[in-house]
């Protein structure tokens, strides 16, 4: 079948662009696999935190990132996380981990294993994948076969990751992603950027329906011409 042709889609951006709604929404309208890097980011700060590494201290976290073991679920209709076998989709999503994920993200030797682990999870994916991130593009699958780059105003995104984190009040979230994207984006390896053949798409004025379309229709045309 010419649909069925695999194919691997990189989709970046900062949080709160509807990365993960977007990129599990087209990975099950497709028939891919949808994988989450930022949940494994989270999966391994919260086995950090969990263990009583010091998050302070860079060298700590390096000696430490080899440790726990990660596993990502790919189905897009519900995506696992578990961290040696315990599931950890919940807990990840506290405000200790976000407010740290950060600082371990930002370790040489985590990007390097978590890296591997992404690269090995879409080579794997036999009718092709979403990969949704801030360094797909750029560092994890610089071939992939297309590279979405998510945009939106911080207000934007503040008001959507308000939504979702309840009772949030939308100015300290504003201020926790303009402080994230710094962090992700003036990091020395893999910052947060947008790759040179990616496609930008502005999310500001546009429903989750539309970005969805709009990312599926440049999936599609990805496939035909391949």
């Amino acid at each position: 079948m010419e649909s069925a042709t695999p194919v691997i889609v990189a989709i970046d951006g900062p949080a709160g662009t509807g990365k993960s709604s977007t990129s599990k929404a087209v990975a099950a309208q497709l028939g891919l696999s949808y994988l989450d890097t930022g949940a494994q980011y989270r999966a391994i700060t919260w086995w950090m935190v969990s263990n009583g590494i010091d998050i302070d201290d860079p060298s700590a976290i390096a000696a430490a990132a080899g440790k726990p073991e990660i596993v990502s679920g790919t189905d897009p209709e519900g995506p696992t996380i578990t961290v040696d076998g315990v599931d950890v989709a919940a807990p990840i999503r506290t405000q200790e981990v976000s407010s740290k994920v950060s600082a371990v993200s930002a370790v040489p030797e985590v990007r390097a294993r978590i890296t591997e682990l992404q690269r090995s999870i879409a080579a794997s994916a036999e009718q092709g994948i979403v990969v949704e991130g801030r360094d797909i593009g750029t560092t994890v699958l610089p071939d992939a076969d297309l590279k979405v780059f998510l945009t939106a105003s911080p207000e934007a995104r503040a008001a959507r990751r308000s939504g979702e984190l309840k009772g949030s009040d939308v100015h300290s979230t504003r201020e926790a992603l303009i402080k994230r994207d710094a962090a992700d984006s003036s990091r020395k390896t893999s910052p947060l950027a947008k790759a040179d053949d990616a496609v930008e798409v502005d999310t500001t004025e546009l429903t989750l329906a539309q970005v969805i379309e709009c990312v599926v229709t440049l999936v599609e045309e990805k496939r035909a011409g391949k």
